[in-house]
């Protein structure tokens, strides 16, 4: 089946988010990977992505590891700067395709209080046909059921999505179930990939 609508993650798709990478800057890579080592700090993000409060669940984070209090409320308090920066290209190919009509939907691993903050900072964040944001969602990627609720709800079926990624399980688990799909590695390969689909024009996609 033809392409009848595009998926994109958020993360490293259209906005970068490297925890380790902005904490390197903050408290320097020796203080980093041994703060990352002792506490589950993604394991906490996926709480806040599974629909759990903000800033509830980083504070109480904090507090059961008082040893490392101040940074792990970096997570929320700095959190703008972590999620950062956008990456241009995969923005444009988000207003092309909705500028050809193409509908563009999002599935994302996203908090509901952070989402809705990065769509402050972020106006393209508010640029999607459908939203699939796991907060409202209760269940987080590559979970079955969040696909399972995507395709229930958006009117076409699996085979008319396709789904770009930056993670392979992602990948893996919508390509299961049908969906076509492509694994983010860069921005060029995603505009190639929509340009042989015959979404956009080589020049749209530049």
């Amino acid at each position: 089946m033809s392409v009848q609508a595009v998926v994109f993650d958020i993360g490293n798709v259209l906005l970068e988010w490297h925890p380790e990478r902005f904490f390197d800057s903050v408290i320097g890579q020796e203080r980093r990977e041994e703060m990352f080592a002792e506490v589950d700090l993604h394991g906490m993000n996926d709480r806040v992505d599974r629909g759990e409060g903000f800033r509830d669940v980083i504070y109480a984070q904090a507090e059961q590891t008082p040893q490392w209090r101040d940074e792990i409320r970096i997570w929320h308090d700095r959190w703008i700067e972590m999620a950062a920066p956008a990456i241009e290209h995969s923005v444009r190919l988000q207003t092309a395709l909705r500028a050809k009509g193409v509908p563009v939907f999002s599935l994302t691993n996203f908090g509901i209080e952070s989402f809705a903050y990065a769509q402050t900072h972020y106006p393209f964040l508010t640029n999607f046909d459908r939203q699939y944001v796991s907060g409202h969602m209760r269940c987080i990627k590559p979970e079955p059921q969040i696909y399972q609720m995507m395709e229930d709800d958006c009117g076409v079926a699996p085979e008319g999505l396709l789904f770009t990624d930056d993670r392979a399980d992602n990948i893996a688990m919508a390509a299961s179930r049908g969906w076509q799909t492509h694994l983010f590695e860069g921005p060029q390969g995603w505009a190639d990939r929509l340009v042989a689909e015959g979404l956009l024009s080589a020049d749209e996609a530049a």
